[in-house]
C-alpha cells in the first residue's frame, strides 16, 4: 500500500530481539556502559515516512528507549546499507578521522588496518567509489563502530565471493572479542547461517516465523521415493512443496513433526530422508504460489 511517498512497511508485525536470552554473545558493554540492548517492534501498521508522528498505530523501542531524536540510542546503534549516507566533500580518510566524535568505541586503526587489506584508496570520496567498494567501505565503518547494536542491511551487495567471505569472517572474528547484538540482513542464507544466533523471516511485511538457526535447520525435512509410500507416511503433516519425479516417484518437503524413530522406519519403507536447509526452508515458506515457477512453466508449455 502506498500514500504518496508514505508506505506500510510491516502489518500486523510483533518481534523482540533481548540480549538477556544470549547472555553469552549479546552483553552491556564495558567501555561505554551503554545499557544491554533490546530491540523491539509492536503493533499493526509500521508507517515509514521519517516522521514519528506516523508512528500512532505502532511502536519501536531501542534499549527500552523511543529512538527518534535520542542521543544516547544514536551514540549505541549504526546502521548500514546501500543507501547509507557520508559526506560528500569527504575523502574517506577524513570521514574515518570523523567518526570517533559520534561514535564511543569507535577503533580507527581496525577500520584503517581492514581497508588497507581491501585495498580501498582512502583519498578517494565515498560517491566516487564502485558499488563493491561502497559495500566493504560501509561494512567496515560499520564494525569499527563497535556499537552495542549494530545493523548491516544487505551489506555485501556487488563484493565478490572472496570479499563476502573475508567479511563474514571480519565479522564473527570482532564479534568474539568485542560482543554485541549484531542485526544482519540478507538474502544469502546459505552464507550467512553459521554466524547467525536467530533467524527471523519476514515475507510481504509480515513476520513468518522468527526461530533459533538450530530449531530452523530441523524444521522441515525432505522425504523421496514411491508416491503412495510418502503419502501413507505424511499423513496429515503440512506439505511444504512437492515435486513429481517420474510416473511414481515424489520428492516431498514437509514440517518436521516426526521422530527420529519414525524416519528410521521411513528409510526402511524405501522413502530417502534428506537434510533440507534453512535457505531452502525460507524459500518454500514464502513461495509465490504451490509448486513454485515449475508450476509457471508447466501452465505455460508451448
Amino acid at each position: 500500500m502506498s500514500q504518496g511517498r508514505t508506505f506500510v512497511a510491516v502489518t500486523d508485525f510483533t518481534v523482540g530481539i533481548d540480549d538477556r536470552e544470549t547472555q553469552k554473545f549479546f552483553a552491556e558493554d564495558p567501555q561505554t556502559g551503554a545499557p544491554a540492548t533490546e530491540v523491539s517492534f509492536e503493533g499493526h501498521d509500521l508507517l515509514i515516512d521519517g516522521k514519528e508522528s506516523d508512528l500512532d498505530r505502532g511502536k519501536v523501542k531501542v534499549f527500552s528507549r523511543a529512538p527518534f531524536n535520542n542521543l544516547e540510542v544514536s551514540a549505541n546503534l549504526v546502521f548500514i546499507g546501500e543507501n547509507v549516507n557520508f559526506p560528500e566533500l569527504l575523502s574517506l580518510e577524513e570521514i574515518l578521522h570523523t567518526a570517533a566524535a559520534f561514535y564511543p568505541c569507535w577503533n580507527h586503526s581496525l577500520a584503517l588496518g581492514l581497508l588497507e587489506y581491501f585495498n580501498i584508496p582512502l583519498h578517494r570520496r565515498h560517491k566516487k567509489l564502485s558499488r563493491g567498494m561502497k559495500s566493504i567501505f560501509n561494512s567496515v565503518f560499520g564494525l569499527s563502530t563497535r556499537c552495542s547494536l549494530t545493523i548491516f542491511d544487505e551489506p555485501t551487495l556487488g563484493m565478490d565471493a572472496a570479499a563476502r567471505k573475508d567479511f563474514y569472517r571480519g565479522l564473527l572474528k570482532d564479534f568474539m572479542q568485542h560482543p554485541r547484538t549484531v542485526i544482519l540482513s540478507s538474502h544469502l542464507l546459505n552464507e550467512v547461517e553459521h554466524l547467525l544466533d536467530e533467524v527471523l523471516l519476514i515475507d510481504r511485511g509480515q513476520k513468518y516465523l522468527h526461530l533459533s538457526t538450530h530449531m530452523l535447520k530441523n524444521y522441515a525435512v525432505g522425504l523421496q521415493g514411491n508416491e503412495k509410500a510418502v503419502k501413507d507416511f505424511i499423513g496429515d503433516t503440512e506439505i511444504l512443496y512437492q515435486k513429481k519425479l517420474g510416473k511414481d516417484s515424489v520428492y516431498t518437503v514437509a514440517i518436521n513433526s516426526f521422530t527420529r524413530e519414525q524416519l528410521r522406519e521411513a528409510g526402511l519403507k524405501g522413502i530417502e530422508v534428506i537434510p533440507v536447509s534453512p535457505e531452502e526452508t525460507c524459500a518454500y515458506l514464502t513461495a509465490r504460489e504451490e509448486g513454485g515457477i515449475d508450476r509457471v512453466f508447466e501452465r505455460n508449455q508451448l
